[in-house]
């Protein structure tokens, strides 16, 4: 490969990415039916044209930036020990004031009434946080309790931050944590003694 050659080559690796970074702000602040492709093009620096070149579609944009809006850990880290109180913890702090806010499930939120952008949601969480979660808990429908565990910590993202109702608003985030504790201990199998190990998010 010539240096001319190779140079196109890491050009284009780089106008790709940029478009796909334009692409999780757009969609995360418009939803996937009003972020339009010129707007993506014009936040990345580029014409539709390249858009349709690098992804061949809206569809396929949306479908790769929510699988990296999803595939960084945010709320679920790694470490099964203290799993419970250390997600209630991330998810308390999180979604308390001052926060920077939880980014992808402001992306789902905006775009999962369209169906068009419903099953690339649907995947994304799946293979990322629906996993990582479901892969540490021990026990039976681990899969199940995962999905149950995710829809309180949506609820909770929701009703903290984007409804803002005054009772959680309000909560002091320790609070708000030891609460979420006690609910989530039913879904990871701890049992609430000896479980006070931390874990590690990002």
């Amino acid at each position: 490969m010539s240096t001319q050659q190779a140079g196109r080559k890491r050009d284009g690796a780089l106008t790709r990415e940029a478009i796909l970074q334009a692409a999780v702000v757009e969609f995360t602040e418009h939803g996937y039916a009003r972020a339009g492709v010129r707007q993506i093009a014009e936040r990345a620096g580029v014409t539709a044209m390249m858009i349709n070149r690098y992804f061949g579609s809206k569809d396929r944009l949306f479908a790769e930036a929510v699988d990296r809006a999803f595939k960084p850990p945010t709320v679920v880290g790694d470490e099964r020990q203290g799993l419970a109180r250390t997600l209630a913890h991330t998810l308390a702090e999180g979604t308390g004031p001052g926060a920077e806010g939880l980014d992808p499930f402001l992306l789902m939120l905006r775009s999962a009434p369209d169906p068009e952008a419903a099953e690339a949601l649907r995947k994304g969480i799946e293979a990322h946080v629906g996993a990582r979660l479901a892969g540490l808990l021990e026990g039976p429908r681990a899969e199940v309790r995962a999905q149950l565990g995710l829809a309180l910590v949506a609820g909770t993202w929701l009703m903290r931050t984007v409804v803002g109702t005054t009772a959680l608003a309000d909560a002091d985030d320790d609070e708000v944590a030891e609460l979420l504790t006690a609910m989530l201990r039913p879904l990871t199998g701890e049992s609430g003694e000896g479980t006070e190990g931390s874990g590690t998010q990002s």
